[in-house]
């Protein structure tokens, strides 16, 4: 039970681009908004595609409940998301809008 809450604790950084209604939709807005609510860092940007990237670092937990906030969002609509686990940046300290 111990290993399970320490587990639970770890940070991890995720990298995802997000796909369909994404942009002039207040993705990026909701996602710094939801990032400073749940204590994570990371940064949002739009891509040339119309697709959006996003760094989230923070525990599993906090990292869903940005996601769940954003897709929450009026008119967001995601039809597709990449995600993949990348390096902790252990100094990181604020979520931006890039």
């Amino acid at each position: 039970m111990k290993g399970d809450r320490m587990k639970s604790s770890e940070l991890v950084r995720k990298r995802m681009i997000f796909y369909g209604w994404v942009q002039g939709v207040g993705f990026r807005y909701r996602a710094s908004h939801a990032a400073d609510l749940y204590g994570a860092t990371g940064w949002v940007r739009n891509n040339y595609d119309g697709s959006v990237t996003m760094e989230l670092q923070g525990t599993e937990q906090q990292i869903d409940s940005v996601i769940l906030a954003v897709e929450r969002g009026t008119y967001v609509h995601i039809d597709n998301m990449e995600c993949r686990t990348i390096a902790v940046i252990p100094d990181e300290n604020s979520f931006r809008i890039r």
